[in-house]
Parts: C-alpha cells; sequence; structure tokens
C-alpha cells in the first residue's frame, strides 16, 4: 500500500537491527507507552531480534485496559437502564465487568450501540429526544478532541439528554508514577506518535530533564519502531537524555494547537484512577464546570460500586510493566481473547492479545523473521 509499504520495507528494517547490535555495549529496558506500537514489535517479532539484553518493557499503552474496573461497572449500571441508549466504541463491549461486560448486557436486551465516532452519539440522542443518549469516552489525548466536540455540539444544540461517561487518562503523569515506582526497570520512553500529534512533546522535555531519561516520539510502522529503539539507545549510550522526535511526519514539538484549544475549553485537568495502577494525581481530563450538566456520572445515581478483580489475572502488573503475559499462569488457559479475564486480553490494543496474536507462549508460536516486515517478501 502507498505510503505504508515505504515503512515496512525488509532490508531497511535488517540495516537498522544490525546498526542497533552495532551501536548497544550493554543491556537497557525501554517502554513503549502505546499498544499500537505494542502490536507492532510483537507481530512482527521486533523485540526479539533487539541485542541480548535489550528488552521492550510494554507499558500501559492501552486506553481500554486502564480504564478502571469501577469505570466499566458505572457503565453496565447505566446501560442497564430502560431509558438509556448507551453508545459506545466497539473495543470497550467485551472489557470485563466485576460481573459481566457491555456485549452480554446488549445480548440480554440493553440498548447498547457501537459508534464510530461521538458525534453519532449526539445524532442519536437529536434522533431520540424520549431518551437518554451516554457515551463512553474513554481514551488518551488523542480521542479528547473528537469527545469534547461532541460535548460542546450538544451544548450548541441545547441537548438535555445527552452525556458522557468520561474516563479520559493522560500520558506524561503516567510516564512519571512509572519512573518513581520501586520497581521501575525503564530506562528510556518510545512516546506515543498519535498522543504527541495532538499535544506535542513540550510536557515530556521537564521529564527528560528531571529523571534523565530519554523519550523519543516514535510512530507504529516496522521502520519508525526500529528507528525509535536506535536513537534511544543511542542516548543511552551517550549518556544523553533530551525529547527527540522519530515521528517527524506527522509530529509538531507545539502539537496541534487547535485541537488543544478544543480540549482545554470542555476538560479540566484531574487525578484519575487507573485500572491495575490505581491513583495518579492530574492524569484525566474531567469536565469543566460549565459542561457539568453532561456528566453522565452525576446524571445518573449508580450507587455504592463495589469491584472485584478476577483473583488468577495480573493485569496491574502487566500494565505497569513489571510481568509480561507470559508470567501470567490464567494466559491461554483460563484468559483468551475468546474469554478475557482482563482487559489486555480482549482489546485491539492489549498486550495480552498482541502475544496471543503472535502465539507467544503457545503450542502455535512461531517465529516471525524480519523478512515477513513486507508482504512483497513473503
Amino acid at each position: 500500500m502507498k505510503y505504508i509499504d515505504e515503512y515496512r520495507n525488509a532490508a531497511l528494517a535488517r540495516k537498522l537491527v544490525d546498526e542497533i547490535h552495532r551501536v548497544t555495549t550493554r543491556p537497557w529496558g525501554l517502554m513503549e507507552v502505546c499498544g499500537g506500537q505494542t502490536h507492532t514489535l510483537v507481530k512482527q517479532g521486533i523485540d526479539e531480534a533487539l541485542p541480548p539484553g535489550v528488552r521492550m518493557i510494554h507499558g500501559p499503552g492501552c486506553p481500554v485496559c486502564v480504564t478502571p474496573l469501577e469505570q466499566i461497572d458505572k457503565a453496565l449500571a447505566i446501560a442497564a437502564r430502560p431509558d438509556v441508549i448507551f453508545t459506545s466504541y466497539g473495543d470497550m463491549l467485551r472489557v470485563p465487568g466485576s460481573t459481566t461486560d457491555l456485549l452480554s448486557l446488549k445480548a440480554r436486551g440493553a440498548d447498547v450501540r457501537i459508534v464510530y465516532s461521538p458525534l453519532d452519539a449526539v445524532r442519536i440522542a437529536v434522533a431520540n429526544p424520549d431518551r437518554q443518549v451516554v457515551f463512553f469516552a474513554i481514551g488518551f489525548e488523542t480521542t479528547a478532541p473528537a469527545n469534547a466536540m461532541a460535548v460542546r455540539q450538544a451544548a450548541r444544540l441545547g441537548l438535555d439528554n445527552f452525556s458522557v461517561l468520561v474516563s479520559h487518562v493522560l500520558v506524561p503523569p503516567a510516564m512519571c508514577a512509572i519512573l518513581e515506582s520501586p520497581t521501575c526497570q525503564v530506562q528510556a520512553f518510545l512516546a506515543a506518535g498519535h498522543v504527541c500529534a495532538v499535544m506535542g512533546w513540550t510536557e515530556y522535555e521537564p521529564i527528560a530533564e528531571r529523571y534523565h531519561v530519554p523519550i523519543v516520539v516514535t510512530g507504529f510502522e516496522p521502520l519508525d519502531l526500529l528507528e525509535g529503539i536506535l536513537m534511544a539507545i543511542r542516548q543511552l549510550e551517550s549518556g544523553r537524555a533530551v525529547v527527540e522526535n522519530q515521528y517527524a511526519r506527522a509530529v509538531k514539538r507545539e502539537g496541534n494547537r487547535q485541537a488543544q484549544e478544543t480540549v482545554f475549553r470542555v476538560f479540566d485537568v484531574g487525578d484519575r484512577k487507573w485500572r491495575g495502577i490505581g491513583m495518579i494525581p492530574a492524569s484525566g481530563y474531567h469536565l469543566r464546570p460549565e459542561f457539568a450538566k453532561f456528566d453522565a456520572e452525576a446524571r445518573f445515581d449508580v450507587g455504592t460500586i463495589t469491584t472485584a478483580e478476577h483473583p488468577a489475572c495480573i493485569a496491574g502488573q502487566i500494565l505497569q510493566g513489571t510481568k509480561t503475559p507470559l508470567d501470567c499462569t490464567a494466559y491461554g488457559v483460563l484468559c483468551s481473547p475468546q474469554k478475557p479475564l482482563g482487559a489486555p486480553m480482549v482489546s485491539s490494543e492489549g498486550v495480552c492479545s498482541a502475544y496471543h496474536a503472535a502465539g507467544r507462549g503457545l503450542a502455535t508460536q512461531r517465529a516471525v523473521p524480519l523478512y515477513e516486515l513486507t508482504r512483497s517478501e513473503r
């Protein structure tokens, strides 16, 4: 495919791998904070092609996975109401709550609908004035502009039957929380290119300086990731710790100012709980007071939420990068994409689903050679 195959060129990939091996003199731990990057790394076997001792640590880069269990249970309680049309992106429907998931609730008669944009949910609210329409507003900074636009559109239309269940999380505070953990093994980060396309990378510069950790804004194709890894290792080997931009074709230092303005007209920054990690200060978005009428949590009294994670699931440790799916006794046995115990197995960006899709640790496991990085050489 034009403009994509050039970033999957096997010959260039081999050159980058060779250069990574050439410049590496000691073990290093690099964390990618993006589920899309994780899937590419695992699917293409990039993490297995790195020098001995160079380890990719998979971080909490899946917004579906880090949506708190309490928030899932609130969504289930709201969606079960007969007067509600509950709308969501499709990848949230099978994420397990304490007792069930949205897809099962839909099968039992709840009006749960998949939408491809929050503006679709606004249109549903316009078409159904006698029903309450709720949109599950999750994601990193990437999805925040569209969600903010939906709230502003609902305000312009004067809709009284539209609200959002907000569970937005922010990447930089999570990186700080990881670096401050006593179990931290991360020495460099690959920052998520789509987040930085919106927010730029100025927020990352104080992190690189304070913790002396290289941060490389990186894209999602195989060559993007290999170049990002090479840039990070070159910094580590030379003792530098700055923010560099591998994803120059899509990201500018200042980001998208118009998108940022839209976000901050609707949202304020506040504390947010992350599934499997806990509360991280100033790590999420909340509706500003002037848009409080669109807050689904305030509109619907869901009562006391008591949550219970499955005792066999170690998703929290996996999301923090201290363990991998192969360390989980439930992986591939009690937990599979068909019957997930935790969000990282069901989400299209979850690390457990990435491992499972690649056959890691399963009877179907096979190595993926670098010549498979491009279809033309398969």
